[in-house]
């Protein structure tokens, strides 16, 4: 039992089975008949003109911000986002792109006003504020389609583009009981991974105009990430899309039922009612030390990340049985 992420899942048996009797060319050179199918159809299922398949969704972040933004160009995002801090500084150190992180509401989204104080004048002696990327799901949370709509307007009269790191964006529509098209409709460009809750072995897309794909795509090269034979990676994708997503919604009851238990153990601090996706933070006392549990709990093939907060992911991979085993294992060693 792994509830440290959901990159964590196994490709499910009919992944494997496609992935064997992928039919495969050279993707380099355009002519991979499994990796194009999935492009075309992803483009279209999410709205969009054209797809680019990549190795990973800081891959794709990364692609989506040097595709928008020139080198001393400046993108907006959330303290928390993802592509600020869990990307190794990628879009700084590679597209010389500078990040203006806005902290973030409770609820994940970023303030507006604070956005637009930070969008730098017309004058040489600052970045050129081109890009407000957010995210959704963002530590579980789901941005409102309200939110959404504000936004777009927000960039509108900025004359900014609008990304979305996506990478658990099924995980977003499936809270709000709505087609990814509604969030969707609302963005420039999008990333969607393909290996975290609908359990893709590798992969992300990023979605936009057939333009700015092209471009995408000469970086895509230039980073080392065009792949050859990958046609056989793409056929998992397609079968996360299409038959993975019903998952989802599991996972967001588990995690649900995670939250309550976790919430009945002296020293475990959390509002269940805030656990909208697959994600459960809580806070811990000072009587709980999460480092010694941890280890014990690895002895018995239970893995966590110990920390404070600390933090469960629910997926594929995990059943109700096994949350109700990690609580009474929790009990017992507190």
């Amino acid at each position: 039992m792994d509830f440290r992420s959901d990159t964590v899942t196994k490709p499910t048996l009919a992944m494997r089975d496609a992935m064997a009797r992928a039919e495969v060319g050279d993707d380099v050179y355009g002519d991979d008949p499994t990796v194009n199918d999935l492009e075309t159809w992803a483009a279209e299922r999410h709205g969009f003109e054209a797809a680019l398949f990549t190795t990973s969704g800081t891959q794709a972040n990364l692609l989506a911000l040097m595709s928008h933004c020139e080198r001393g160009d400046e993108y907006l995002c959330g303290q928390q986002a993802h592509n600020y801090m869990f990307e190794a500084g990628g879009a700084a150190v590679l597209g010389s792109i500078q990040p203006q992180p806005i902290e973030n509401n409770p609820d994940g989204t970023i303030d507006l006003a604070k956005l637009k104080a930070a969008i730098k004048p017309d004058d040489f002696h600052f970045a050129r504020t081109r890009l407000l990327s957010l995210e959704n799901t963002i530590n579980g949370k789901v941005l409102p389609i309200d939110y959404l709509k504000q936004a777009r307007a927000f960039v509108d009269q900025h004359n900014l583009k609008l990304h979305l790191d996506g990478a658990r964006v099924y995980n977003a529509a499936v809270a709000l009981e709505t087609d990814v098209k509604d969030i969707a409709q609302y963005f420039d460009s999008m990333t969607v991974c393909l290996s975290k809750g609908l359990c893709a072995p590798v992969g992300s897309l990023l979605l936009g105009t057939k333009e700015y794909i092209a471009k995408a795509r000469r970086i895509r090269k230039m980073l080392g990430g065009g792949m050859r034979q990958a046609g056989i990676l793409a056929a998992a994708g397609k079968l996360a899309l299409t038959e993975q997503v019903a998952q989802l919604k599991i996972d967001h009851d588990n995690a649900k039922h995670l939250a309550y238990g976790l919430n009945e153990l002296p020293g475990f601090f959390l509002n269940p009612d805030w656990v909208q996706t697959n994600i459960v933070f809580a806070k811990l006392d000072e009587t709980v030390d999460i480092y010694s549990i941890a280890s014990q709990l690895k002895q018995e093939n239970i893995i966590i990340s110990p920390g404070n907060p600390i933090r469960f992911v629910t997926h594929k991979d995990i059943t109700r049985t096994d949350i109700d085993l990690l609580l009474q294992k929790l009990s017992a060693l507190i």
